[in-house]
């Protein structure tokens, strides 16, 4: 089989850790679709593309694939779904998933200057996930005016800040593989370092893991992050990824692997999305 990696870092631990998996019986190449001018021959593609990058360019690339019958992980639409968190919270309370309430605002700006008070302490987030983008917690109009100073023309989402306990809950799944950690929030008052440590399925309240399951599924994701947070006893979604990381969590290689030997095989096809039709939004259901 063929494997493309489309990545401009084939050296991350997860990505290098699956290619020395494969690379004994198959070939494993990788491309940076940033750095590529057109477009690959239509004639001579990959059994299959691992999606790991976001970038306009990617993605555009990623459609070019998919147009001419190549398989990707994730598909294109699932991936620039996940960008956008004001489609990201919509999708996902209609879906009835206990998503966090989510406010769009076209700038920071416009909504500091809005603010006389805040009722609560919030959370101010890129609208577009990306690398370094904007996330803050807020407690004051004091703070959000030095932050809008910062960032004035940056379209936010706010979002009610979630009692806890500090820490983030991260769930990653590989297809049906599920992995779990704990991570110390970067909105905590302190934060010593960024280290995972690795949970158990088990070891996660009743219902988490139908909840991450029914995100794959909503989302058309194969490989991806959901951040939970405990509010009560109940899960919070407070964000979903496409293909993270997933450093130091044993057996996420070789999930991977083998998620991408089925698919090129033909044993299963890339999630697709569902269009996107306007309505209601559904309150969050307990899974």
């Amino acid at each position: 089989m063929r494997i493309c990696l489309l990545t401009p870092d084939p050296g991350h631990p997860l990505l290098a850790e699956t290619t020395a998996l494969l690379t004994p019986r198959h070939t494993v190449e990788w491309t940076d679709p940033g750095a590529t001018e057109g477009f690959p021959d239509p004639a001579a593609l990959a059994d299959v593309y691992l999606l790991k990058t976001r970038t306009p360019r990617a993605l555009a690339y990623a459609r070019f694939l998919e147009e001419h019958g190549a398989p990707v992980l994730n598909s294109a639409a699932a991936t620039e779904l996940c960008q956008d968190r004001t489609a990201m919270a919509e999708v996902a309370r209609r879906a009835g998933l206990p998503f966090v309430d989510t406010r769009t605002e076209a700038s920071l700006s416009r909504f500091a200057a809005a603010e006389e008070g805040l009722p609560g302490p919030v959370v101010v987030k890129s609208r577009q996930s990306r690398r370094h983008d904007l996330v803050a917690r807020v407690d004051d109009v004091a703070r959000l005016r030095s932050l809008a100073g910062q960032w004035p023309d940056e379209p936010v989402v706010i979002q009610p800040f979630t009692p806890n306990d500090g820490w983030d809950h991260k769930l990653w799944a590989v297809a049906d593989d599920i992995f779990a950690g704990l991570r110390r929030s970067e909105l905590a008052t302190d934060v010593p370092d960024k280290t995972t440590r690795s949970l158990g399925t088990g070891e996660l309240p009743d219902g988490w893991l139908d909840v991450v399951r029914r995100v794959g599924e909503v989302f058309a994701l194969d490989v991806y992050g959901v951040d939970l947070l405990d509010a009560g006893g109940e899960p919070v979604i407070v964000d979903i990824n496409a293909f993270p990381g997933i450093r130091g969590q044993a057996g996420a290689p070789e999930a991977l692997a083998a998620l991408a030997l089925r698919t090129a095989g033909g044993g299963r096809r890339p999630r697709l999305p569902a269009p996107r039709r306007p309505g209601p939004l559904a309150e969050p259901q307990k899974i």
